[in-house]
């Protein structure tokens, strides 16, 4: 398990981290949300030993962090770190002899992983030939050719199509179910969403939310009314008292529920504007959360 313990750190007159405190355990995955500033890379630099901290600690399996526990871990950072004109099974193999693997166990781990991400018909090809999307394949595997216990991920879906973020999240599936603790940032809160079952948000180096997707949910006041229309007029909403129209598409309606109004009210005015096949009362999506919690 990863543990962090109440990290402080300061640059200047900025205050990066302000007793920040997480964990993640063996066979987890946990997003790891904020907005930008927010202290995310911070935090994950510490686990490295890339950033000091003033204060607080770093603990994995209950023990500080040593150089050779760094070896077993895996770490994708934001700002890509691969050589560019070296071929990618090379660069993969290299990676993995870096943290202490032998010649033959790297180059058959780098040959698994390219099969894995669809990049076996490009083994050889430079690092500088690849689309943005399949150099953040061997990025990926540069962090897990090595079989981490931890893997620390910072915004691995960024810029990716959904081809390559589907291939991502299984593989990072994968790596959580055979038993590595898995710490992830993302601004692709819908992606966060579908993955993971528990997440930690962050504000100012603090945390100001924490615990499973569902429940974070829950615990919102708010609460957000989905009408569809096969046929009709969506603008019947506008200006009706108790509610507030959040978004408009097609014959998809988000109201979300600001006043005393009933329900059987608003189905009835949606019914007289057209054919209702869906209406719906939810609490907040992820999203919705996270900018209740940490848009301030």
């Amino acid at each position: 398990m990863l543990e962090i313990q109440g990290l402080s750190k300061r640059f200047g007159d900025v205050v990066a981290l302000d007793g920040c405190s997480l964990s993640v355990r063996r066979g987890q995955m946990l997003g790891f949300l904020g907005p930008n500033g927010a202290g995310k890379t911070t935090t994950m630099r510490s686990i490295f030993g890339l950033v000091r901290p003033d204060a607080g600690a770093v603990l994995w399996e209950g023990d500080p962090i040593e150089e050779s526990d760094r070896l077993e871990f895996g770490y994708m950072p934001e700002e890509r770190g691969l050589y560019p004109r070296m071929r990618a099974h090379d660069q993969i193999t290299y990676f993995g002899r870096l943290h202490g693997m032998g010649k033959e166990d790297a180059a058959c781990g780098a040959d698994a992983l390219l099969t894995e991400f669809g990049l076996g018909d490009r083994r050889d090809a430079r690092i500088d030939e690849l689309s943005h999307g399949n150099q953040q394949r061997v990025q990926l595997a540069v962090a897990m050719v090595h079989r981490p216990g931890l893997l620390v991920l910072d915004e691995p879906f960024a810029g990716l199509d959904p081809v390559a973020a589907a291939t991502l999240a299984a593989a990072l599936e994968r790596r959580a179910a055979d038993g590595a603790a898995v710490l992830f940032s993302s601004h692709q809160l819908d992606v966060v969403e579908d993955l993971c079952e528990d997440v930690v948000i962050v504000n100012r180096g603090a945390v100001v939310a924490e615990g499973s997707v569902q429940e974070l949910r829950a615990a919102s006041t708010r609460r957000y009314l989905d009408v569809v229309l096969r046929s009709g007029d969506t603008s019947w909403a506008e200006g009706m008292s108790g509610v507030e129209v959040v978004s408009r598409k097609g014959g998809r309606l988000r109201l979300l529920m600001v006043g005393e109004v009933e329900l059987g009210t608003l189905a009835a005015e949606a019914e007289r504007a057209g054919d209702v096949v869906e209406f719906a009362l939810r609490p907040p999506d992820l999203s919705e959360v996270f900018v209740e919690v940490a848009g301030s």
